[in-house]
């Protein structure tokens, strides 16, 4: 029986984790070269934890002190020579998986939150948005408890963006209408 996909064996493994880790902007551990590789039926996770070693002892991938993955020069040019025999469709939903992991990697760099218990009893909640440049915005809220707190810190790692607009938003309208006023 023919196996269908772009995956066939070992060498088309690797030439994959090439061509992702080529364009990946951060360190990645196995799971995410698993998950950003996944664009193919054929591949398995243990396909991926055989090659990635196999890539660190050749040269083509180097494993960080937290056990997690960079291309190397070596990689980057031996995977321009091969990226033209992967698939089409598997090149172009692996490029949009690995620019939307780029994307969240990115987000969440500026958005920062901390909970930090109190003496009554209750917890402070500080959360902070930057940008490239500095610090955009930093709130500390209190909440009665541990949940509610950990509940406010997912949410403004959410909605980080749209409280910071909300807020400029509210402050200056109330500045324009008194301008207004003059």
């Amino acid at each position: 029986m023919q196996r269908l996909g772009f995956i066939h064996d070992m060498l088309d493994v690797k030439v994959l984790v090439l061509f992702v880790m080529a364009r990946v902007s951060y360190p990645v551990n196995i799971q995410q070269i698993y998950e950003l590789c996944y664009q193919d039926d054929c591949l398995s996770y243990f396909d991926v934890c055989t090659a990635v070693p196999e890539m660190v002892t050749s040269g083509h991938l180097k494993e960080l002190e937290d056990q997690t993955y960079v291309i190397t020069d070596k990689g980057r040019a031996d995977g321009s020579l091969t990226e033209d025999s992967i698939a089409y469709t598997v090149k172009c939903k692996a490029d949009n998986a690995v620019a939307r992991f780029n994307r969240q990697i990115r987000r969440s760099s500026f958005v920062k939150t901390q909970v930090i218990p109190r003496e009554g009893g209750d917890y402070s909640v500080i959360m902070a948005l930057d940008d490239e440049v500095g610090n955009l915005m930093t709130l500390e809220l209190v909440a009665p408890n541990q949940r509610q707190a950990v509940r406010l810190s997912k949410l403004f790692e959410k909605k980080a963006e749209n409280i910071y607009n909300l807020t400029m938003t509210e402050l200056l309208d109330d500045e324009e209408k008194a301008d207004e006023g003059e």
